[in-house]
């Protein structure tokens, strides 16, 4: 089955990007479920469906060639370093920053979809994911993004844990909380739109939530709840990939119901111990 995608490289190319998803996902997805932040990924997806707009709009307007991909990036971190500013301002009410972004994140995608004479094909990958969609410059970008992202937490770790239980204690204790609230949240935003590519847009919030709330099912401590999820992630990414392949479906919705069928099995073992 396998084989089918070693021999052609645009399946080579979603293969392995799917198996580096599958990785930082889960991996960010951790820290974000115990944070209690898990609507981050959906405001930050929307944010960068937004500039995935704009970039095809640019595109279509100005017939540059260039992949909206990367417009995409651009606008997730733009969103990432807003939700941290807004986070500062009100912190009374610090989960008001999400809808806010998101909301924006939603309508300036309406405009840009628009104005680029509205959905098409291209959007449509965005959006759900498509087996098809990863060419080999996005493969690079994002085995670049994936690198960056697993050393900024294995060198980070201690602090990313610190504040993400108490946040109190590790300002104390002498971490620089902001500073890593803000590195911790451009890295969620490169992950997201790293995943857009596979997963979709409406759909890659699932991957950071769902095989995170399978493994604290059955976890027995924080570094195993991220080991599992890992697992899990590319269980679901795996299974979205091939099935989208071989159905002509596009993979991000299996890969989220592989996900979400994870997590059943977990819930029913746990109920039964």
């Amino acid at each position: 089955m396998l084989e089918t995608f070693l021999q052609f490289e645009f399946l080579r190319n979603t293969l392995f990007t799917g198996l580096l998803v599958g990785l930082i996902a889960p991996l960010l997805g951790t820290f974000i479920v115990v944070r209690r932040l898990s609507l981050i990924a959906d405001g930050l997806a929307h944010v960068t469906l937004s500039g995935i707009a704009f970039g095809l709009l640019v595109q279509k307007k100005f017939f540059l060639a260039f992949s909206p991909f990367y417009t995409g990036i651009v606008f997730s971190i733009i969103g990432a370093i807003i939700i941290e500013y807004l986070r500062s301002v009100y912190k009374s009410f610090q989960e008001i920053a999400i809808p806010i972004i998101l909301s924006v994140g939603v309508g300036l995608s309406v405009i840009f979809i628009s104005l680029a004479d509205g959905l098409n094909t291209d959007i449509f990958a965005y959006l759900f994911g498509s087996v098809a969609a990863v060419s080999r410059s996005n493969f690079y970008l994002i085995l670049v993004i994936s690198i960056f992202i697993v050393l900024a937490v294995v060198f980070f770790y201690k602090e990313l844990f610190a504040l993400s239980f108490d946040e109190e204690h590790a300002k104390v204790s002498g971490i620089h909380a902001k500073l890593i609230h803000m590195l911790f949240i451009i890295l969620t935003a490169l992950a997201i739109s790293a995943s857009i590519r596979i997963v979709g847009v409406l759909l890659v919030s699932a991957l950071m939530t769902l095989p995170v709330a399978a493994s604290i099912r059955i976890a027995k401590s924080f570094k195993q709840a991220i080991f599992i999820s890992i697992i899990f992630g590319e269980i679901s990414v795996l299974t979205g990939i091939i099935s989208g392949y071989y159905f002509e479906i596009p993979p991000g919705g299996t890969i989220v119901v592989s996900s979400a069928l994870i997590l059943v099995v977990t819930l029913f073992l746990k109920k039964n111990k």
